[in-house]
């Protein structure tokens, strides 16, 4: 029997790293989703979600990976490729976003 190794850093922690590449990186309509361990238990994967107030979250543009034995990011989709899958994110979405926004 193989024992799994718990992660040292926990989902909420995960988050928070997650959340703040985001707000160093991005504008402020891009959001850490709930983070899921990864198969072997050694990263965590947190999708990257463009919301809205009051809509909330619309859609998956990314992700990042952040290693359960420390705070550290393993690899998170490039800006750019995040930024193109928004835009088509909000493309599906332009109704009920501008229906709230405006």
């Amino acid at each position: 029997m193989v024992s799994k190794v718990l992660p040292e850093i926990t989902a909420m922690e995960a988050e928070s790293v997650a959340s703040k590449f985001l707000a160093d990186n991005l504008p402020d309509r891009f959001t850490a989703g709930e983070p899921r361990l990864n198969a072997g238990g050694e990263a965590w994967r947190v999708p990257v979600l463009l919301a809205f107030p009051v809509l909330g979250p619309v859609g998956t543009v990314g992700e990042i990976v952040i290693g359960t034995d420390s705070k550290r990011i393993l690899s998170h989709s490039p800006i750019q490729v995040i930024q193109e899958a928004a835009s088509r994110v909000y493309e599906e979405h332009r109704k009920e976003i501008e229906a709230i926004v405006l």
